[in-house]
């Protein structure tokens, strides 16, 4: 068995990390997690949100998933992973901000663009998922049209961090809550061949840089 990086890993884990923060972990455990914030990101090994975010043990409640999707709610008797984390979040955990984080070079936005007939049983599930970045590949295909392949891929990975937001409204208690103001969305793109990160304005329907202005 190939255990020899995973335990050398873990064991670094505990004489460095969690002795580091020990503390932090004893507390969190007596009183519970109470994360700021629910943040949504892609599964690609790349993209790591206490990283990307500098935050620590019990800062953010993490649901990643392929491409970053957020199904619309469905209340049905099926398994819904992300509908289930969404609600957890937004009405136990009771978290002020849920964050959508989109990044670039996203392999999920790239198999928007590709035949997966030749694989349909094997990818069954993720074909199905794919569907949810459709709308996102629609708009980018008609605003960029497909002649630059960087440009139309950078604005489907972009627009389907939008849909998601929408997508996240159409959850009964997450809706409440914003219109209440005790709860906010963001919408952020990072770039993983830079470290930056820009989040989407809605009222210029722009992305823009997540940094502060130094001038």
């Amino acid at each position: 068995m190939k255990r020899e990086h995973w335990v050398k890993g873990i064991e670094s884990f505990r004489n460095v990390t969690f002795k580091k923060h020990e503390r932090e972990y004893r507390e969190l455990v007596k009183k519970g997690q109470s994360p700021r914030a629910l943040f949504i990101g892609c599964s690609d090994s790349r993209v790591l949100p206490n990283l990307i975010t500098s935050t620590g043990p019990g800062d953010l409640f993490v649901f990643r998933n392929v491409g970053n999707f957020v199904p619309p709610y469905k209340p049905d008797n099926d398994y819904h992973a992300t509908a289930s984390a969404i609600e957890y979040a937004a009405f136990e955990l009771s978290v002020e901000e849920i964050i959508v984080c989109g990044h670039s070079d996203c392999g999920a936005c790239k198999a928007l663009y590709e035949d997966h007939s030749a694989h349909e049983h094997e990818m069954i599930h993720t074909i199905k998922w794919l569907e949810l970045g459709r709308p996102a590949k629609e708009l980018a295909l008609h605003t960029v049209g497909d002649g630059d392949r960087a440009d139309l891929l950078e604005a489907t990975e972009k627009f389907s961090v939008i849909f998601q937001l929408q997508n996240l409204l159409t959850y009964p208690n997450v809706r409440k809550r914003v219109m209440e103001g005790s709860l906010y969305l963001h919408g952020w793109y990072y770039r993983l061949e830079s470290g930056e990160v820009e989040y989407f304005d809605p009222e210029s329907q722009e992305f823009l840089p997540l940094e502060r202005d130094e001038s």
